[in-house]
This record gives C-alpha cells, structure tokens and sequence, in this order.
C-alpha cells in the first residue's frame, strides 16, 4: 500500500477514474468537483486529495482541506471525503490514511483537524472525539469531530 497526493500524481487521469467507480454519492460529488475544476471552490485554496493505493487500484481516499461541507465555520483544516472501497474494509486502511491527513496537517502548524459525518462510532475508533452539531451545506445537521494533534 502507498499514500499518494492526487494533485501531484502523474497519473491523475487513471486515478480519477478509479473515484469514478466510487459507489458513494459523496465520492461521485468529488469526482464531479474535479472534473469540473470546482474542488478549490467547494473545499478552499489548500486542498489536498489523498489516494491510498494497492499498485493500480484504489483502496481508499480522503481530503484534507481549509474548508468541507460546513461552511459558517471558522474551524480548519477539515478531513473530508473519507471512503473506502468495498474490498478494502474491515482492515483499517482508513487508519492508515488518516493518519496521514492528520500528521501532514500538524506538520502545515494545524493543532486540531475536523471531520463532518452522519457516522457514530466510525472515527472515534481513530482518536476523534464528538465537537458539534454544525450545519452542513444543505442545511442539514451534521456531527463534527475533532482531535487533537499535539
């Protein structure tokens, strides 16, 4: 398995045919964002697209960025767009990812990261602790968590 950052990777075209694929309404909306160039707007100027790799295949991914689906907020960075494919899950891949976004973070000076999610139960297991009901984009309560970074 190797982490790689989508906007520096050489081969973004077969990368983003593997989001393509994504069964998950949210990933179909980031495969979206990208193809239309709209990822800066929706997620801020600091968007980072984080693709967990299995040699050609994809086994997970998930955004660190300034901004996510809560927008009247001044908490930042934000983990985002965390999934993992079918044939990946119930081995804790995601830790792996996370981990990352959440270690590239503190190194850019962040002392807590954020993630909005309908999940209980799921990032808890990974440090985060609940924060806040926060509004999302479409006006819709949604659980925010937090963790620590120091």
């Amino acid at each position: 398995m190797e982490i790689k950052e989508f906007f520096r990777s050489k081969d973004r075209t077969h990368w983003l045919a593997m989001i393509q694929t994504c069964d998950w309404p949210a990933g179909q909306f980031l495969y979206e964002l990208l193809t239309t160039n709209q990822i800066h707007k929706f997620c801020g100027e600091h968007v980072r697209l984080f693709l967990l790799t299995d040699g050609t295949k994809l086994a997970a991914f998930c955004t660190l960025s300034d901004v996510d689906d809560i927008k009247k907020t001044d908490k930042s960075p934000w983990i985002g767009f965390v999934y993992t494919y079918p044939a990946y899950r119930g081995r804790h891949y995601m830790r792996t990812l996370l981990n990352f976004a959440c270690e590239t973070a503190r190194n850019d000076g962040a002392e807590e990261v954020f993630v909005a999610t309908g999940e209980t139960g799921l990032y808890e297991k990974y440090g985060f602790s609940f924060y806040d009901m926060m509004e999302n984009a479409v006006g819709v309560q949604s659980k925010v968590y937090r963790k620590e970074l120091s």
